[in-house]
């Protein structure tokens, strides 16, 4: 059977890696969250991402076609911004030979959107989370939407969410 890469993307406090931790328990699937690597290099103090803002994702883009290889699914937990790094994702499931689903996650809520970001606590030791501000002035594209490419929203209930996305990963399997 074809591995499975599920590119999310969304803004920071949209309920990314809510998503990403049921979906990995749900499938089996390796969680490859780019906030984990991003903060590894940045504490290291061997790299700045200022200077090399690119780096997590190309790190995690080759630890996903390692796990894809393997024949292990990858729910990768990004932001995945623009189009660039989308296309990146789906190079990662070519040369992983694997099927790719890609998801945007949205809190279509605002107060409740900004009421996550302001109340989150960083769970990465070193990592500091982004300000309502930042998450407003970051730049974001809205994800094209197709058959194997979809939109969740997490505003009242993240298990209904969830079997949406488990629900359309199966449809898109046998499309």
């Amino acid at each position: 059977m074809t591995a499975l890469l599920v590119a999310l993307a969304g803004l920071p406090g949209s309920g990314k890696t809510t998503v990403a931790r049921l979906l990995a328990r749900e499938l089996g699937a390796v969680h490859v969250r780019i906030d984990v690597i991003e903060t590894a290099l940045e504490t290291s103090g061997a790299v700045s991402l200022v200077e090399h803002p690119a780096l997590g994702y190309r790190v995690a883009y080759f630890e996903a076609i390692e796990h894809l290889r393997s024949g292990r699914g990858v729910i990768a937990d990004s932001v995945n911004p623009i189009a660039v790094t989308r296309e990146a994702w789906r190079w990662v499931a070519s040369e992983g030979a694997a099927r790719i689903v890609e998801v945007e996650v949205v809190c279509s809520d605002p107060e409740e959107h900004r009421r996550r970001v302001e109340a989150r606590i960083a769970d990465i030791p070193g990592h500091v989370e982004p300000t309502w501000a930042e998450v407003l002035s970051r730049e974001y594209e809205p994800l094209e939407l197709g058959p194997a490419a979809f939109r969740i929203d997490t505003a009242r209930d993240f298990t209904e969410a969830l079997v949406q996305v488990v629900v359309r990963i199966r449809a898109s399997a046998d499309t």
